[in-house]
């Protein structure tokens, strides 16, 4: 990748970021939110739709090809709040670079955003853990073997790109989460490039060095959203128990629809979230 090209991840961003305020008609959305698999179904859980655009119409975004991610974005009320929901996203899977990975939270945080919710569908590497419980994500583990601040350096006038991470999710935002339902419980998200489901082998990997959930998302969107100074939040949904601790193998359409079960109570925890921020 060019120096150029690099400087276009950026430079695309802020492009879309104005022109998501030119067609929305607002100036600033103050939240972003990103729905993962199986949380779609339940975005008008989230608040007042005002205006909905298709994500490919927007400057730099990538058609999601995965069944359950939709390729839109939404100009809601959430909590009160001016927010833009992102509904669905791309993978590294999809032959995805970094930069078209990250660039709805990018693009996001362009168009004012200060606060990022990720959310996702997991596997649950805790045998305690059961389909259709939200965990707050503590901290990650990126397996991906990628950085959307990797390359050369992006342009003089976006910060450095040694951002610290001592505390990508915001603890604050998980504090707001438990004052919402104080049984919500933390734990480390382990991100894996996927597509294929993790081995038996691998989740134990993830399972010794702390991790308590698996998935292909989120970590790569949370150290962009920090490298831009954005506060974020990480709700998993599990779907399902990971390979070697569940009993049965694994199956996209059932996460898919555990996630659809559970999501639109889900929903309301993060609006919930966002009207107390």
């Amino acid at each position: 990748m060019s120096h150029e090209q690099r400087r276009d991840d950026f430079a695309l961003a802020e492009e879309a970021g104005a022109e998501i305020a030119r067609r929305t008609g607002i100036a600033r959305h103050e939240v972003a939110i990103v729905l993962g698999s199986g949380w779609q179904d339940a975005t008008d859980e989230l608040g007042e739709t005002r205006v909905e655009l298709s994500s490919v119409d927007l400057p730099g975004f990538a058609a999601p090809t995965v069944p359950g991610h939709h390729g839109r974005i939404r100009s809601m009320e959430v909590g009160g709040r001016p927010a833009l929901v992102v509904i669905g996203r791309v993978h590294l899977y999809e032959g995805r670079t970094e930069g078209e990975v990250v660039h709805p939270v990018r693009a996001a945080i362009f168009a004012g955003a200060t606060t990022v919710v990720l959310t996702n569908a997991a596997g649950g590497v805790d045998p305690g853990m059961h389909s259709g419980q939200a965990v707050l994500i503590r901290d990650h583990i990126n397996l991906t073997g990628r950085s959307p601040l990797s390359g050369p350096p992006a342009a003089a006038r976006y910060p450095a790109r040694f951002v610290d991470l001592s505390e990508v999710y915001a603890r604050r935002l998980r504090d707001l989460a438990r004052m919402v339902d104080p049984t919500l419980v933390e734990g480390v998200y382990a991100a894996f490039p996927g597509p294929h489901y993790e081995t038996p082998a691998e989740v134990e990997m993830a399972r010794r060095a702390g991790a308590d959930l698996v998935g292909m998302s989120t970590a790569l969107e949370a150290i962009a959203a920090r490298h831009l100074g954005a506060s974020v939040l990480g709700v998993s949904l599990v779907t399902n128990l990971a390979a070697g601790v569940s009993p049965v193998p694994l199956d996209h359409t059932e996460v898919l629809a555990a996630g659809a079960a559970a999501s639109p109570g889900l929903a309301r925890l993060v609006r919930a979230v966002v009207a107390r921020l």
